[in-house]
């Protein structure tokens, strides 16, 4: 044997298999490998760091990829090169949620370019692998001698029941009333993400607080395995150049100036061009031949003055960049049905953040299709995010949706999915487009609002109207100060200790996403934080309500209807037709799209039309196809074939019955011909159908019955029967 493989199991309880981590076998030549094994679930995990950063950086270069192979769930990929194609949405979400947990615990002055790369090389379909890659990359880091203060490990935790658990499988989620992943080290809580239905502050700490006693264990078991393998000890590095007397210089001589900008309550871009004037004049007094080492310190250095006065103009005096105490919402105005071609529409803007939003409604053929390894099916709920450049004045290319729209999106979307109506009130595909147009902080929570206000115009009958807030933290680990700020800026974002995001009703939370940048969030913090978001979170659904506080009684007349049919399960391919001739024809001539599936054994018909005619039109046809004949009803039949015994005459569509020579007329016919020919309308009634479903019919006892030639002649009446169409 060429390998010598260590191994530790983790054991999960609940009923679910083991987690074990092992080292030594698979890709030796990377820095750290790890396979992980939950039932048939396997990640592979690697990470490889240079040994040497590149010049001028200042950052962490981390790209953390996770995918799914298909060979994992024995298919194979679509699409015309059948092979494994860019990252889908599911594997960027779940390739960001690694990355955010274990950027942070990278030292600071660590800049060397670092790749985590995460593949599901087998899936068991019951074993979410989504909850596994945070530990499975943090594995792979312990092993190697990256250095990390870590581990760090991921768990999904849900309350399923009334009761929390930990990673439960994917088929026990459908009743889980909260679903967060949560990521920490054993000292604290570094991110989590999640949706909820209407839940309590108090009860999204609790469950928080159960899954970091599950990580405990993960992280207890990678130091474990990192002695087993004997890669305790991390490589040595020097990313960063220092230079004290240039940094205590460059404090002397811009601190107070930065200071005073920072309380002057500015702009965002009248605050920008001061602080880069007062950098500026200071750069000028060094002259210019300065070397490529001093002006990457002097932006270094010049960016810590920054840091340091925005954090202790906070602390200190409670004054933020653009004045507002710690607990002060900026300005709220916004406006709805603001694009007339739209279904629905919104304009929401918080001071200097701003999201312009549009709602879609479509037929069930609109619905999203998702085809990857692990999760694939439909989605009839889509949230787009789009964040152009000039939302924050800059010149950018535009590439399409990067992993920031697609995080952004997906915490939106998780947020109003939880108030939608049920499938069975909403037979829509609904799509909502976020655009931003200014961004100065927290443009996902305004995505919430401003998608809130579009459904509401769009006459979705919400459960209840959601709004979001961004929520900052700024600590002094010295002194123990610290500030929790509400509807936080940009530069509060960038420059402070916390971006924790809670969205809701005023019932309770329905989703949430919060990184911290920082270790030690205490408890009570975290609670703090929660009840102060609360207070934020009603103060901006007052303010929406004032724009619409329900829902349009009706769609705009201009939004398409639509229909829903219950038919019998047997006439479901007499709506399709061979080769789907009937449904493509119907859909031709009357405008209409028809979609039709198979639920608990009926077929379920869904028509979708810009116009009532048509949804008319393709109702009457649906129905004449999957109506039943009914014994003893009279029908307006079409003549069909004539026979020498009778004729068969179609009184539904497809459905023929034999009217006989005998029941034609009551005076008695020797012949058919000259009685009726082919294409002839006829008024029937329906006598009798067999245990084959052979339908007998008869004209004459719908005409009146002549009199017996040994009475005395009696006027006779009509049966008084009319026909059906």
């Amino acid at each position: 044997m060429s390998y010598n493989e260590k191994k530790v199991t983790i054991e999960m309880g609940g009923g679910l298999p083991p987690i074990e981590l092992s080292t030594g076998k698979l890709a030796k030549q990377a820095d750290g490998s790890i396979v992980l094994k939950q039932g048939d679930t396997m990640l592979l995990a690697t990470v490889v760091s240079n040994r040497e950063a590149k010049a001028g950086v200042d950052f962490l270069p981390l790209s953390v990829d996770y995918q799914e192979k298909y060979a994992a769930t024995g298919r194979i990929p679509g699409g015309f090169l059948r092979r494994e194609a860019r990252l889908s949405d599911y594997e960027v979400l779940i390739s960001r949620l690694v990355d955010r947990a274990l950027r942070p615990l990278f030292p600071e002055t660590y800049h060397a370019d670092t790749q985590v790369m995460i593949s599901l090389i087998s899936a068991d379909k019951d074993i979410m692998p989504d909850a596994l890659a945070g530990l499975a990359a943090s594995a792979a880091i312990a092993v190697s001698d990256i250095p990390f203060n870590g581990p760090i490990s991921e768990v999904r935790v849900a309350k399923i029941d009334g009761q929390l658990v930990i990673n439960p499988r994917l088929s026990e989620l459908e009743k889980a009333t909260l679903e967060f992943i949560v990521a920490g080290s054993a000292q604290d809580i570094g991110m989590v993400e999640g949706e909820a239905s209407e839940i309590s502050e108090a009860e999204m700490v609790e469950a928080i607080a159960f899954a970091h006693e599950a990580i405990k264990k993960q992280v207890a078991a990678q130091l474990e395995l990192a002695n087993l393998v004997g890669s305790t000890v991390k490589r040595e590095f020097n990313h960063e150049p220092s230079n004290p007397e240039l940094r205590a210089a460059i404090f002397a001589a811009t601190y107070d100036k930065v200071y005073e900008v920072a309380k002057s309550g500015s702009t965002k871009h009248e605050r920008s061009e001061k602080f880069a004037i007062i950098g500026e004049e200071f750069f000028e007094t060094l002259g210019e031949d300065l070397d490529e080492e001093t002006t990457f310190l002097m932006k270094k250095y010049y960016h810590d003055v920054q840091y340091d006065a925005v954090r202790n103009l906070v602390l200190d005096e409670g004054i933020r960049l653009d004045g507002r105490d710690v607990r002060t919402v900026r300005p709220i105005w916004s406006e709805v049905d603001y694009l007339p071609a739209a279904h629905g529409s919104a304009v929401f803007t918080r001071g200097e953040t701003q999201a312009l939003t549009s709602v879609t409604l479509g037929a069930k053929d609109d619905e999203q299709m998702i085809d990857g390894a692990f999760i694939n099916g439909y989605n009839k709920f889509i949230l787009h995010y789009n964040f152009p450049g000039f939302s924050t004045g800059e010149v950018r290319p535009n590439r399409g949706a990067g992993r920031r729209e697609i995080g952004h999106g997906n915490l939106a979307m998780r947020s109003l999915k939880q108030v939608l109506p049920a499938d069975s009130e909403n037979p829509y595909t609904i799509r909502v487009v976020s655009d931003i147009l200014e961004s100065n902080g927290s443009s996902s929570m305004a995505t919430v609002c401003a998608g809130t206000l579009a459904l509401l115009d769009a006459g979705v009958k919400l459960k209840a109207p959601v709004s979001g807030i961004a929520m900052g933290l700024i600590t002094d680990e010295k002194s123990g100060k610290y500030a929790i700020l509400s509807d936080i800026l940009g530069d509060e974002d960038h420059l402070g200790d916390m971006d924790f995001k809670v969205t809701g009703t005023e019932k309770g939370i329905v989703a949430c996403q919060m990184d911290l940048k920082i270790n030690g969030l205490k408890w009570e913090v975290l609670t703090q934080a929660l009840d102060q978001a609360k207070e934020a979170r009603l103060h901006i659904l007052g303010e929406m309500k004032k724009t619409i506080d329900a829902p349009r009684e009706d769609y705009k007349p201009h939004a398409p209807r639509i229909i829903s049919l219950t038919i019998d399960k047997e006439f479901i391919g007499a709506v399709i037709g061979p080769g789907g001739k009937i449904i493509q024809e119907m859909q031709r001539e009357t405008g209409s799209t028809i979609s039709i599936e198979e639920v608990d054994n009926k077929g379920v018909v869904q028509i979708f039309a810009d116009n009532k005619e048509s949804i008319d039109a393709a109702v009457a046809r649906i129905r004449a196809i999957a109506a039943k004949p009914e014994i003893g009803e009279i029908y307006e039949g079409k003549v069909k074939s004539i026979m020498p015994f009778g004729a068969f005459v179609e009184i539904m569509p497809g459905k023929d019955g034999l009217l006989h020579i005998s029941e034609i007329d009551w005076t008695r016919l020797e012949t058919m011909d000259g009685v009726l020919k082919e294409g002839d309308m006829v008024t029937v009634k329906l006598l009798d159908v067999d245990k084959q479903g052979k339908m007998k019919l008869s004209r004459k006892v719908l005409l009146p019955r002549p009199p017996r030639e040994d009475k005395p002649k009696q006027e006779q009446k009509p049966t008084g029967d009319t026909p059906k169409a």
